[in-house]
């Protein structure tokens, strides 16, 4: 049986640590167990599934995450969280297979296994690139549910066309389909943020890209989105070579020149990549 922590016991734990949150770390710590359940309710989780964790924290989550699943590794930037994080996951989840790694997110190239899920509360400052990271080096991850600010969510999740779609929108599309998980309530924090906060699902693509190809369509993203008013034409002329180059690849490509990044969907930008 596992024991949730509640708003008492964060303020209790983050005490013994002589623990003050910072802005720096993005450390704001969930103190609702039903918020908790529901996040993993949202995670779809089986018993068999592989999860790795990115920041813990104080283990709020890690405890939700170690009712559902059998298999976990937790990745935790603060190496007092870290080594408290053991005990309490020693005192409250008897039995526990709960792997801890203290080590930055970012840094992270090996896990005790191949995970199939992805679960975290994540700061503004990293959120996409620790997305990015993790599923670009664990290939096997099928899954994933992260807690990050509204803002990023709106972009990790904004479809073609919309303002809010850009480089996170493409470059999370090109490995997974994200949709909405639903909004979480600030209150819930400790401490409580200045922003609100929205959950983010997404499935790995079954119709996976070439890998060999991933790099080139970045770079096309991020020249793409560099200057979102230029036409498709001059905004790829750096990557292209020149304005006329970049014409008629996007000519060749099937795709218009006078056309913007927000036009297109991952496949255009896969095309254009592979006709350089």
């Amino acid at each position: 049986m596992v024991e949730l922590l509640g708003s008492g016991e964060i303020r209790r734990l983050a005490a013994e640590l002589d623990l003050k949150p910072t802005k720096k770390l993005g450390q704001n710590f969930v103190i609702d167990p039903n918020t908790i359940r529901k996040i993993v309710g949202a995670a779809n989780l089986s018993p068999r599934d592989k999860v790795v964790e990115i920041g813990p924290g104080l283990g709020s989550l890690t405890l939700g995450l170690l009712e559902k699943v059998n298999s976990l590794s937790v990745i935790e930037f603060d190496s007092r969280l870290a080594d408290r994080l053991k005990q309490t996951l020693d005192q409250r989840a008897s039995g526990h297979k709960c792997h801890i790694i203290s080590a930055d997110a970012m840094n992270v190239t090996e896990l005790p296994f191949e995970p199939d899920a992805l679960v975290a509360n994540l700061p503004y400052n990293i959120s996409v690139p620790v997305i990015l990271h993790f599923l670009e080096t664990f290939p096997t991850l099928k899954k994933g549910l992260v807690l990050v600010q509204a803002e990023v969510a709106a972009r990790l999740i904004a479809p073609p066309g919309s303002k809010t779609y850009g480089s996170p929108s493409a470059k999370l599309a090109w490995y997974a389909k994200a949709s909405s998980g639903g909004v979480v309530s600030r209150n819930i924090f400790w401490p409580i943020p200045n922003v609100d906060s929205a959950l983010v699902y997404f499935e790995k693509r079954e119709d996976e890209f070439p890998a060999a190809l991933r790099q080139e369509v970045f770079r096309v993203i991020d020249g793409a989105f560099a200057q979102r008013r230029k036409t498709l034409r001059q905004a790829l002329s750096d990557w292209a070579g020149s304005p006329a180059e970049a014409e008629r690849i996007l000519v060749e490509a099937g795709i218009s020149p006078q056309a913007r990044g927000e036009d297109l969907i991952i496949d255009d930008f896969v095309r254009l990549a592979s006709k350089k």
